[in-house]
C-alpha cells in the first residue's frame, strides 16, 4: 500500500511527473468511487516485514532497557531512546519502514522520559527530603514533559513520522492537566480531572483542523499528521462528555440519559462529516452501545437487547460507510461558505503537484 505521502516522495525524487501522479489519484478515485480525501488513508504496514521488524526492534529494545536500568535506573530509559534513534536512521530513514518507524518514535520519545524518571528514582530521595509540595512536584513533571517534546520535536525534524506530533502533543497536554491539578490541589475531583482532559482534548482537536486546513485534498505528509492528531484528540474529547453524563460509572443510565447519549453520539456523527474524519465515532462508540442497550432494556427487550444494538448500530454505521459521500455533501451545504472552504473538499480537485 503507497500513502499520498510516497507518491509526493517519488515526485520529490523525479521518479515520477506530477502528471502522473495525478492520473495515478484520478484513477484510484474512479476505481474506488471515492474521492481520494474521503478515503482517509494512512500507511501503518507496507508488507509482513514490517510486522517482523517491529516485534525484532521491541525485543532489542526490552533487552537494552533492562540491561541498562541494572546498571543504573536512568540508562535504562537512555539506551532505549539511543537505540530507537539509531534503528530510526535505517528502518525510517532510509527503508521508510511505517510500522517500525511508530514503535521507534514510541521507544524514543517514552525512552527520554524515563531517563529523566530514573534519574529521579535514584537521587528524588534528596530532591525530596525537604518535603517541597505539590508546586516543585508539579514543576519536575512540566520539567520532563518539556524535555520530552523538545526531544520529540528533534525526533520529527529528522525523521518526519507523522505520529511524532501527536506522541509530543499528548505528553504535553497530559503535562498541562498534571500541573493545573497539582498546582490547584484538588487533584482527588474526577469530574475536574475530566473537565481539564476535555478542554485538553479540544486544544489538540483545533491543532489537528489546522493540519488538516494546510492539505485539504490530502496529498502531503500534513494530512498523515492530522490523521494521529484527530486520533488522539477523539478519546480525549469522547469519555469526559460521556463520563459527565454517567455513563463510565458502571451503574445502569435512565432512559433520558440513554437519549443525551444517543444525541451525542449523532452530534458526533455530524462533525465527522463535516471534517471527513471517523476518529470521534469510533471513541464514543462503546459509550452508544451501551446506551442503546439500557433504552432496549427499558422497553422490555432483555434478552435481544444487546444483539438488536449491535443490529441497529451495525446497520447504521455501514449504512453511513457506503454513503458517506452523500451525507457529507448534504452537511457541508448546510455550513457558510467560509466555514466549508476551510474543510476537505466533498469532491475530488486535485491540481498537478509542482517538482521540486
Amino acid at each position: 500500500m503507497y500513502s499520498e505521502s510516497d507518491l509526493q516522495a517519488a515526485v520529490d525524487a523525479k521518479v515520477l511527473t506530477p502528471e502522473a501522479a495525478l492520473a495515478f489519484r484520478s484513477h484510484i478515485a474512479s476505481v474506488r468511487a471515492a474521492p481520494g480525501a474521503d478515503e482517509e488513508s494512512f500507511r501503518l504496514i507496507t508488507g509482513f516485514n514490517d510486522i517482523f521488524v517491529s516485534i525484532a526492534a521491541v525485543i532489542l529494545l526490552v533487552a537494552v532497557g533492562w540491561i541498562g536500568a541494572s546498571i543504573h535506573p536512568a540508562l535504562g530509559g537512555a539506551f532505549v531512546a539511543a537505540s530507537a534513534w539509531f534503528l530510526a536512521e535505517y528502518f525510517t530513514r532510509k527503508r521508510r519502514m511505517a510500522l517500525p518507524s511508530i514503535v521507534l518514535v514510541l521507544a524514543f520519545s517514552g525512552g527520554v522520559a524515563a531517563t529523566m524518571i530514573g534519574l529521579l528514582v535514584e537521587h528524588g530521595e534528596s530532591i525530596f527530603s525537604r518535603d517541597p509540595g505539590e508546586t516543585v512536584g508539579a514543576l519536575l513533571i512540566g520539567g520532563i514533559a518539556l524535555v520530552t517534546a523538545a526531544a520529540t520535536w528533534m525526533h520529527w525534524k529528522r525523521f518526519m513520522v507523522p505520529v511524532t506530533v501527536a506522541a509530543g502533543t499528548a505528553a504535553l497536554a497530559a503535562t498541562a492537566v498534571a500541573l493545573i491539578l497539582s498546582i490547584t490541589g484538588v487533584s482527588g475531583s474526577p469530574d475536574l480531572v475530566m473537565a481539564l482532559v476535555l478542554i485538553a482534548g479540544l486544544g489538540v482537536f483545533a491543532l489537528a483542523m489546522w493540519w488538516d486546513r494546510s492539505d485539504r485534498v490530502r496529498q502531503t505528509r500534513r494530512s498523515d499528521v492530522a490523521f494521529w492528531l484527530h486520533l488522539l484528540a477523539a478519546p480525549m474529547i469522547a469519555h469526559p462528555i460521556f463520563h459527565l453524563l454517567g455513563v463510565t460509572r458502571g451503574d445502569d443510565i435512565g432512559s433520558a440519559a440513554a437519549v443525551m447519549v444517543i444525541g451525542v453520539y449523532i452530534l458526533f456523527g455530524l462533525i465527522a462529516l463535516a471534517i471527513d474524519r471517523r476518529a470521534l465515532l469510533v471513541s464514543a462508540l462503546a459509550y452508544v452501545l451501551f446506551a442503546m442497550t439500557q433504552l432496549f432494556n427499558t422497553f422490555g427487550a432483555v434478552e435481544l437487547n444487546v444483539a438488536l444494538t449491535a443490529f441497529v448500530i451495525g446497520s447504521a454505521l455501514l449504512l453511513l460507510s457506503a454513503f458517506w459521500q452523500n451525507a457529507r455533501a448534504v452537511v457541508v451545504g448546510f455550513l457558510p461558505d467560509n466555514l466549508a472552504n476551510q474543510l476537505p473538499a466533498t469532491a475530488r480537485t486535485v491540481s498537478p503537484i509542482p517538482a521540486s
